[in-house]
């Protein structure tokens, strides 16, 4: 069943053509905006983050490729949520013979596989033809990459929904929907890896759960970070987030009142 929903969730999204389009060519402008920057930031200081410039171009494309796939910025699977507390229409969901968790988690993997095939590809075959990048050569690497990416997309869940179940007491998205765009833009490194913030205060990013959507993927891409111990990283707090959405979620159904019924 929820292999079902998350093939529902690949196809509802990809019936979207010209918002994929826009998206793909968004994501391009924005790709080259940030290429320059770092190439004029690594020129300066050569070694930033640990990262060489060919490192830091291959960060910004694979930044751009997943930024959408997870939903860096909010706007997957938990807006539709969000909108279905908000009016009452999670009443259908929790009368459902599904886990309700489990659903919302299948339909956005959906969602996030297409956004990589259809969204992310493109942007990063256009860094890699027309900037140096460092790219492994071996099969095992990519395959690695992958895991940590799909691990990723489990993390960036976790985030997302647990801050959509806060809509059975705020009812109002708007500051929470803030607050996910801000700390996912930051925290998971896309405007700066993770590696370059300085001091106590990089220490503390990189061990929040945001440094297992891309600081991770691009560090097992380019061998900064074994494949073994990023997904150790990545798969606790998977598990720390899914069960504390599992809790907040319980306590949240308890008792649903449904206006007008």
């Amino acid at each position: 069943m929820y292999a079902a929903v998350a093939a529902g969730g690949f196809r509802r999204y990809a019936t979207y053509r010209a918002a994929t389009a826009a998206g793909v060519f968004t994501n391009t402008v924005f790709g080259l905006i940030l290429v320059y920057t770092y190439l004029a930031l690594w020129d300066e200081k050569p070694h930033l983050g640990g990262y060489d410039q060919a490192q830091a171009v291959t960060y910004v494309w694979l930044g751009q490729a997943l930024y959408s796939t997870l939903a860096i910025q909010g706007g997957g699977a938990e807006k539709e949520l969000m909108g279905r507390i908000r009016t009452g229409e999670i009443a259908i969901d929790l009368y459902r013979p599904a886990d309700l968790q489990l659903w919302w988690l299948a339909s956005d993997l959906g969602r996030a596989v297409f956004q990589m095939l259809g969204r992310g590809v493109v942007p990063f075959v256009f860094g890699a033809l027309f900037f140096p990048m460092a790219l492994p050569n071996d099969v095992t690497t990519w395959v690695a990459f992958v895991v940590a990416v799909l691990l990723g997309m489990v993390v960036s869940f976790g985030i997302r929904h647990l801050a959509a179940l806060s809509m059975f007491w705020l009812m109002d998205d708007r500051g929470v929907s803030q607050t996910l765009m801000v700390t996912g833009i930051f925290c998971s490194g896309m405007t700066l890896p993770l590696n370059a913030f300085p001091g106590a205060f990089g220490d503390i990013v990189r061990v929040l759960p945001w440094a297992a959507q891309i600081q991770m993927p691009a560090d097992v891409l380019m061998g900064e970070a074994a494949p073994l111990g990023a997904y150790a990283f990545q798969a606790a707090w998977a598990v720390a987030l899914l069960a504390a959405g599992r809790l907040v979620q319980s306590v949240a159904t308890r008792r649903v009142v449904v206006q007008g019924g």
